[in-house]
């Protein structure tokens, strides 16, 4: 496996203040289109930001897998992450926006059906996330390491796997 993590904080903006909340990017060339965000890695770095920057009301997501000690992961297109650092993506639950004048902001907005959340993140720290996911598996040859065809020949011979058989 092959793969690279970027401990960091995320910031839960609040209606008055924000919320430090620790977090890895996650990824492995394995699945190489994906970057998973795991919120509430104990291990990553807090920076401490001034309560009164925080303007926008967000609620608590309540996905956590109760495997993993409360924490809670999620799985984003990495394509969509680095779009995201240059302008407006997403629809639905997961938008991605950078701050407007310059700022060293990225906007992490999702939702689930228990509420919804939005997140401020260093774009600094996801661009140079993303440069190391590069350096793994360059822009354009993900497919190449998908076996797409190799797990269609194995279902379309048939066996107990393939649901269709009779």
């Amino acid at each position: 496996m092959s793969g690279c993590t970027a401990r960091t904080t995320f910031h839960l903006i609040g209606p008055q203040s924000w919320t430090a909340v620790p977090a890895a990017l996650v990824y492995d060339s394995t699945d190489p289109f994906a970057v998973r965000v795991r919120f509430g890695d104990d291990s990553a770095a807090e920076v401490d930001v001034p309560a009164e920057e925080a303007a926008t009301q967000a609620t608590d997501l309540d996905d956590t897998d109760p495997d993993d000690e409360g924490s809670v992961e999620w799985l984003l297109s990495r394509d969509l992450l680095r779009a995201g650092l240059i302008g407006p993506v997403g629809e639905g639950d997961v938008r991605l926006w950078p701050a407007r004048n310059g700022l060293d902001v990225l906007f992490l907005q999702l939702r689930a059906p228990s509420g919804e959340a939005l997140f401020e993140v260093s774009g600094a720290a996801v661009g140079q996330f993303l440069r190391e996911t590069d350096a793994l598996v360059p822009v354009g040859a993900e497919s190449e390491l998908l076996q797409v065809d190799d797990e269609l020949t194995a279902l379309l011979r048939g066996g107990t796997d393939n649901p269709t058989s009779h």
